[in-house]
């Protein structure tokens, strides 16, 4: 079988089946009808079957039209995807994007992003760098970066956010320290703090510390630690505590806290003027892997948080 312009046979069968009427099909096209009915003639020669059924008064799509639709839309969009990359070549572009993750989102979920993306876009560098949110906002802003992964609140201004997801926020203790029944936040009266450094996520910092005194627990100190070792070890001593999203680490243990008043927000960020189909893929993927693999829900589902079972990973806010 050898179609002499196989592309635009396709193109002539999709518009033919989205239209229903090959007259707009043929407008929609910006050619004439009756070229456009020999295509589909062609076409239908080619392949051995019938595509539509033809009547004065409509056009419908057979069994085997129906069938063929989505893979001829699938040729198509692999086929304008070839053309951007071709054009991007021309214009010396490396075909890589640039994404920004947060340093505590652990290595299995990073391995998971990257395995996900490669194989929705394979022809597409993931070029993945460890940012904190203060520096993926500056960086998205003067074009360093192309697309991130955000902390909530944080400044928006010239940026357009995906889903947002929440993640639950609980206590780090040290194992042999008795907790009866729920935890409060104001159980940890007394205790110090660790978190990772304000100037990472000035937004969140505020915001979790702003809490906990509502809640009644004001830190006597708060340690700033960008080493998560160094902060596990701080825990481990009973020198602090952390609040931070569920986590497993030998000699410490992560409590709930009673009536969930902490969470963890974040969204993918890019730039509002960009409509990268590579952004948009990037987002997609992510917010499905930190679905399935951080424990993240969407901010918007209705149904409480989910109980999940703990996995080996050590983070804090960022």
């Amino acid at each position: 079988m050898l179609f002499v312009n196989l592309v635009g046979h396709l193109n002539a069968f999709v518009a033919v089946a989205e239209e229903l009427h090959f007259g707009r099909a043929a407008e929609r096209l910006g050619m004439a009808q009756p070229p456009l009915s020999q295509r589909i003639q062609r076409l239908e020669r080619e392949l051995g079957v019938r595509l539509f059924d033809r009547s004065s008064r409509r056009v419908e799509l057979t069994a085997a039209g129906r069938m063929l639709l989505e893979e001829a839309r699938d040729i198509l969009e692999r086929v304008e995807r070839v053309h951007t990359l071709a054009e991007r070549a021309r214009l010396g572009e490396t075909g890589a994007l640039r994404a920004g993750l947060p340093p505590d989102l652990g290595g299995a979920v990073v391995a998971a992003l990257i395995s996900a993306f490669r194989d929705r876009r394979p022809e597409v560098r993931l070029d993945l760098r460890e940012i904190g949110t203060t520096g993926q906002a500056q960086a998205l802003a003067d074009g360093t970066l192309d697309v991130g992964v955000l902390r909530h609140p944080c400044d928006g201004r010239a940026l357009a956010f995906g889903p947002m997801l929440a993640q639950r926020i609980g206590a780090l203790l040290p194992a042999d320290r008795p907790v009866d029944g729920p935890l409060h936040v104001a159980d940890l009266a007394g205790d110090d703090l660790v978190t990772t450094p304000r100037e990472e996520a000035p937004g969140p910092f505020d915001e979790m510390l702003a809490v906990c005194r509502r809640h009644g627990y004001d830190p006597p100190n708060v340690h700033e630690a960008r080493n998560t070792q160094f902060a596990l070890g701080l825990v481990l001593a009973g020198t602090a505590v952390a609040l931070t999203p569920r986590v497993q680490a030998p000699g410490v243990t992560w409590h709930p806290l009673a009536g969930d008043p902490l969470n963890q927000r974040v969204s993918c960020a890019w730039r509002r003027d960009d409509d990268s189909p590579d952004i948009a893929a990037f987002t997609e993927t992510a917010t499905a892997v930190l679905c399935a693999e951080a424990d993240m829900t969407p901010l918007s589902a209705s149904s409480p948080t989910r109980r999940v079972v703990p996995r080996p990973a050590f983070g804090f806010l960022a």
